[in-house]
C-alpha cells in the first residue's frame, strides 16, 4: 500500500534527520543510517504518528536516540595527526559527544532537539512529551553542565561544531 504522506514527510524529515545525526555522530555516512533508521521506525507507526502534531519531532527524537546510542557503542577514535583547523574541530567534536554524554537523559534529549535539531522549545516539549516549562529547565541545566565540562572551551566548540548552542 502507497502512502504519499509519508513520501512527503519523509522528503523533509531525512535531510533534517540527517543534519542532526551528523552534529551529533561526525560522520556523514553514519548520519543518513540513522536518518533512515529513524524514518524506518516512523513508517511502521505511520498510521498512529502521521496526523500527530509534534510528528518532526518524533522522528528527530528517535534520530538524537540512535545517535547517542552509536555514540555508547563506538570505541573512542584515534585519529592521525594532522595539521590545521581541521583537527581542532574533530577534538572539539569529540569533547562536545563526551560532554552530552554526561549530561543526564533528558537534558542531553532537549539541548539535542533545541540546538542540534533546531526544534523551537515548544516542539521539544511535544517531541519529549513534556511542559514548556520543562524543557526550559532541562535546557538550562544541560548548558549549565555543558559549561562545566567545556569551561572556556565551549565557545570554541559552539564555533565549530553546534553554532546554536547559545553562550549567555
Amino acid at each position: 500500500m502507497r502512502d504519499d504522506s509519508f513520501e512527503a514527510a519523509f522528503d523533509e524529515l531525512f535531510p533534517r534527520a540527517v543534519r542532526l545525526a551528523s552534529r551529533l555522530l561526525g560522520d556523514r555516512a553514519a548520519a543518513e543510517d540513522v536518518a533512515a533508521e529513524a524514518l524506518a521506525r516512523a513508517y511502521a507507526r505511520w498510521s498512529k504518528i502521521g496526523s500527530l502534531p509534534y510528528r518532526d519531532g518524533w522522528v528527530l527524537k528517535v534520530a538524537t536516540n540512535l545517535s547517542i546510542d552509536r555514540l555508547r557503542r563506538r570505541p573512542p577514535e584515534v585519529w592521525p595527526e594532522m595539521a590545521g583547523d581541521f583537527e581542532d574541530g574533530v577534538e572539539l567534536r569529540i569533547a562536545l559527544n563526551a560532554a552530552l554524554l554526561t549530561l543526564a537523559p533528558r537534558q542531553r534529549q532537549a539541548v539535542a532537539l533545541r540546538y542540534l535539531g533546531g526544534l523551537s522549545d515548544q516542539e521539544v516539549a511535544q517531541a519529549l512529551g513534556i511542559s514548556l516549562g520543562s524543557v526550559k529547565t532541562h535546557i538550562h541545566r544541560g548548558l549549565k553542565g555543558l559549561r562545566g565540562r567545556l569551561g572556556a572551551g565551549l565557545e570554541e566548540v559552539t564555533s565549530i561544531a553546534v553554532d546554536r548552542i547559545p553562550l549567555a
